[in-house]
This record gives C-alpha cells, structure tokens and sequence, in this order.
C-alpha cells in the first residue's frame, strides 16, 4: 500500500479587502511559510483565484488530527504569527471558508512536492491549477471511489490532466477551534495541474467535445452531487510548493 502524504489537508478560502491581496501574498510567502513547516505542517499550496482579485487559496497538510492541533497551537502561538497577525488579519474580511478534507484512498493523495523556491523569489510561475469541488447529499462512499477511478479519473489523463489528488470530507472533531471548519457538508475535490492558460483552456475545450464526458461520466457524477461541480482557476505564488 502506498503512503498517504498529508492524512489531514486543509481547504482554505479567504476573503481579502480589495487590494489587499498581493501584500498577504507577500507576507505569507515571506514570513509564514518556514514556520509552518518547522511547526509541523506542510504547506502544500497557495495561489492567487484568477476569477476574482481578492481572494486568496491554500492548502496545508498535517500527519493527523492530534499532530494538527499540536502544530497550530505552535504556530500560532509562536512569535512568527504574534508579530505578523496584524498585519495578516488587516487584509481579511473573511478566513473561516475552511474545508478539513483527507485523500480519497490511498491512491489519491499529494505527490512529492517540487522544490520550492527560496524566501525572497518573486517570479511568479506560469503554470495553472484547477481544483474541482464537487458537493453531495451523503458523505463519500465507495461508490463514489469507485467512480472516480472508473471513470472520472481515466478521462481526465485522457484529456491531459491527470489529478494531482483527490480528497474528501473529513469527519473529525476539530482539534483547534480557534480557527473554524466547514461542518455538515459532504465534499470531493481533485485538483489538476497545467503547464498554463492555454493548456487549461484545451482541456475544458477537449471535455467540453467529449461525447464519453458529456453523455457518460459527467451525467453519472452528476447524479450523486447536489449542485454543478465548482471549478476554481489557480495561479500559483511564487513560492507555492504545488506549482
């Protein structure tokens, strides 16, 4: 059996005050993510929404739910956090969008991440992230892993974009309510990478022509969601180790 990197993943949405973003970017990119690390987290991603200017995506990882609250607890209560949070917290309107998710199966989470850049790298890559969230009546079954390797994920390698991960509701309490989760939602997510917009744009174009996405697969996933599966467009900072 494969090892699951990051048992524990944070979805994490924030709401900023128009302007606002590029200075938490910088901040964060800066100053946050080391400590984090060193806290015991992994900071798997950050990315500006390319659908709208202020907000500001995340996710980071823990090896468990007791091991989360022991590492936030460190980091914020550590002196990192303590002299930046006013700063921080001055570009938010709203930071409690928060989805506590796990992978899949054990096929589904993270690969290793690529090196990341150094503090102080400004360079912006060009590649693309699509994460795609997906809403249910019921938690994540079999039924639904099934489909996601039957026939969700082989079309998406056909199309050129094999999922990075795929992950779903976490149920655990939360062990640091200080920050707040999501609660009584039932999610799936997978996430795509791309070498940029265009690559991006012909992959919608390909699934928007294919007979077995539309006909087949999208209507069978469709049946077991709430709504139409959300698609957020991702760019990734420039020290965002998912990239």
């Amino acid at each position: 059996m494969t090892e699951v990197r990051h048992p524990i993943v944070e979805l994490r949405q924030y709401t900023l005050h128009t302007g606002a973003r590029d200075t938490l970017v910088d901040l964060f990119d800066r100053e946050f993510v080391e400590p984090q690390e060193a806290a015991g987290m992994a900071v798997v991603g950050q990315f500006h929404d390319l659908a709208d200017p202020d907000r500001f995506v995340w996710l980071r990882g823990f090896p468990d739910m007791s091991r989360r609250a022991e590492a936030l607890h460190l980091f914020y209560g550590g002196p990192v956090w303590q002299r930046h949070r006013e700063r921080a917290n001055a570009t938010m309107v709203d930071s409690d969008d928060v989805l506590l998710l796990r992978p899949l199966d054990e096929r589904s989470g993270f690969p290793a991440p690529a090196a990341r850049p150094a503090v102080g790298h400004r360079d912006q890559p060009a590649s693309r992230v699509l994460l795609t969230l997906c809403h249910r009546a019921e938690p994540v079954d079999q039924a639904f892993t099934d489909l996601y390797h039957r026939r969700i994920r082989p079309v998406l390698v056909e199309a050129g974009a094999a999922p990075l991960g795929c992950l779903s509701t976490e149920y655990a309490e939360n062990t640091y309510p200080a920050l707040p989760v999501r609660t009584g939602e039932h999610v799936a997510c997978w996430l795509t990478r791309f070498a940029g917009d265009a690559q991006l744009d012909e992959h919608l174009r390909w699934l928007d022509r294919s007979t077995r996405w539309r006909h087949e697969v999208l209507p069978e996933l469709s049946a077991t969601l709430t709504g139409p599966p959300r698609q957020l467009r991702l760019a990734p900072t420039a020290r965002s180790a998912l990239r």
